[in-house]
């Protein structure tokens, strides 16, 4: 039985696409890269920055840090806003909650920036705890992130050791989410609604698939 979910934030609670890819433009151009296909930029949806300022556009590391901090610069001020919630998602959480079902989110996002995302949608007061990356670069990684969700929960050690952790299901829309979820020793919930895909979700290894919020709630409610 599914005592506690944690959910990713982007991709999975809201569509953070234009707030996201407009950041990552002024990033990039900050240093003399230039994207005007803002589509082609959703890949930066759900990974950590400095990995994707790397790969895409074949910074060194300093460039990276230099982009993560330009992107910050106008996230800050208005691309944290630039989101949408996903239809059904409050309603989702509610009724969870309502279950005795034990919420949390697991974001690589800064948690700084996660904490007002929530607020902003109202759906912040469903959650125990929201768990993000630190601005400093520390916890970046999705099993990082996922294993502090746990620790908050007091759900620590090793799966099956009767430590809470066969309880506990990851949610999300990447293959990082999948990954980490595994690191982290427990099981993740692909949403295709998001940016992953269903081919890159089952490729990490997801354990279950879900189409859309509504199936999401309802699997969920039955775990």
């Amino acid at each position: 039985m599914a005592e506690i979910i944690l959910f990713d934030l982007d991709g999975t609670l809201t569509d953070p696409k234009e707030g996201i890819t407009r950041c990552v433009q002024y990033g990039m151009e900050a240093l003399g890269y230039h994207e005007p296909d803002r589509e082609k930029l959703t890949s930066f949806i759900g990974p950590p920055l400095m990995e994707m300022y790397m790969e895409t556009c074949g910074f060194t590391e300093d460039e990276a840090v230099q982009a993560v901090e330009k992107y910050r610069e106008r996230f800050r001020e208005k691309g944290m806003y630039e989101n949408e919630i996903y239809e059904g998602i409050a309603d989702m959480l509610k009724t969870l909650k309502d279950s005795g079902k034990r919420l949390g989110v697991a974001t690589s996002k800064p948690e700084v920036f996660a904490v007002p995302i929530l607020k902003y949608f109202r759906i912040d007061s469903y959650f125990e705890h929201i768990v993000g990356s630190e601005l400093s670069g520390e916890r970046v990684r999705k099993g990082d992130v996922i294993k502090e969700a746990l620790r908050r929960f007091c759900v620590e050690g090793k799966a099956g050791a009767g430590d809470g952790k066969e309880a506990v299901w990851m949610v999300g829309d990447r293959k990082h989410d999948v990954i980490g979820a595994r690191e982290a020793g427990v099981p993740c919930v692909g949403v295709l609604y998001g940016y992953g895909g269903c081919e890159e979700l089952s490729g990490a290894g997801a354990d279950k698939l879900v189409s859309t919020v509504e199936e999401l709630k309802e699997l969920l409610a039955a775990l």
